[in-house]
Order: C-alpha cells, then sequence, then structure tokens
C-alpha cells in the first residue's frame, strides 16, 4: 500500500501559489475525477479503485502542520515510511523540473519538517516538483506564498498535468529515487 501525501494550504488565499502545486498537479490525475472523497485524518483522503493498493491523502492542516495529518494515516493504515510518497514544491528545483528522491532533509521546507518530526524518519518518498528560487533579495516565505509569473502561469498546467503522468506511472509500477526529469 502507498499513502501518497499531496502537501498544500487550504484556503482561497493560497490556490494557485507555489507551495500548492502538488494540490494543482493532483487535479490533473487521470482519475481525478472519480476519487470518492471522506474526511479523516485532518485530511482529505481518497482510494484509487483501479490500484486498491493506492491512497491519496490532502492534508487540511497548514502546509506546516502537515505531520499531523500523515502520521494519522500512516498509523490508521499501519503504513511505514518506505510506502509513504509525499508530492511537494521544492525551490531548489528550477521550474518545470521534477525528481523522485528517497529521504534526505527538509531543506527548509517546513512541510517536510513537520511530517519529518511526527512520523520519526525523513526515509520517506518525496516527488520533488520545481518552483525555483527567489530572486535575490525576495523573501523565501513570500515568495513560495505568492502567485507563479505570468510566464510560468502560461505552462503551469501542462507542468501539471505531465508530472501527474510521472506520478501514476510510479504508483503503478513502483517508485525509483532518480535523476532530474526536466519536463518543460
Amino acid at each position: 500500500m502507498i499513502l501518497s501525501t499531496f502537501l498544500g494550504n487550504k484556503g482561497q488565499k493560497y490556490e494557485r501559489t507555489r507551495h500548492n502545486l502538488a494540490w494543482m498537479m493532483l487535479e490533473k490525475l487521470s482519475y481525478y475525477d472519480h476519487l470518492v472523497w471522506n474526511t479523516k485524518f485532518k485530511a482529505e483522503y481518497a482510494q484509487h479503485h483501479g490500484n486498491e493498493q493506492l491512497i491519496i491523502l490532502k492534508p487540511q492542516t497548514l502546509m506546516n502542520n502537515s505531520g499531523q495529518s500523515v502520521s494519522a494515516a500512516m498509523s490508521f493504515y499501519k503504513i511505514e515510511t518506505d510506502s509513504l510518497l509525499v508530492i511537494h514544491d521544492d525551490l531548489e528545483l528550477p521550474f518545470g523540473t521534477v525528481q523522485f528522491k528517497k529521504g534526505g532533509g527538509a531543506g527548509g521546507h517546513n512541510g517536510l519538517r513537520s511530517i519529518t518530526n511526527l512520523c520519526g524518519s525523513p526515509e520517506f518518498f518525496r516527488l520533488r516538483m520545481g518552483i525555483s528560487r527567489p530572486p535575490a533579495g525576495r523573501d523565501v516565505s513570500s515568495w513560495v506564498l505568492s502567485r507563479f509569473s505570468p510566464e510560468d502561469e502560461a505552462v503551469l498546467d501542462d507542468y501539471c498535468r505531465l508530472a501527474a503522468g510521472i506520478f501514476e506511472t510510479a504508483a503503478d509500477g513502483g517508485i525509483i529515487p532518480g535523476p532530474k526529469i526536466k519536463l518543460l
């Protein structure tokens, strides 16, 4: 069983911001419209009926408290960190780039830090989605909570659709850490 956790912030003011890139990608899954959502674990969650072993979790805590939701779901389903995949924005990757990775630090990402702290280990899989670093002098917090540039916004749906295809392939065939993949 794989617990796929898509990180984001609830609320209209966070829609279409860099920190919600994983939620935007989630909506591009080919089977998204067929998912039946339930509420538990301080999250919305669904089980993919084409792949009974795939649980999709969308924490409804703020990003910095994502671990509360993830640890509750892991405990309920008796899932170890080897079966956890966290999909998140990553400013260390250029916009339009994705990478599967296993383990590592939080890199300043408070959602990853919360998951690591409450789940007891950083050794989970990650699908990193690049948002690029902020321009010199720009605060990281304001960068991740701001909307994409008009140029990035123009190709954002394509980026999310391509990343969703990569996620679906990995969820069906096994997650393998690998090199960065430039999608755009």
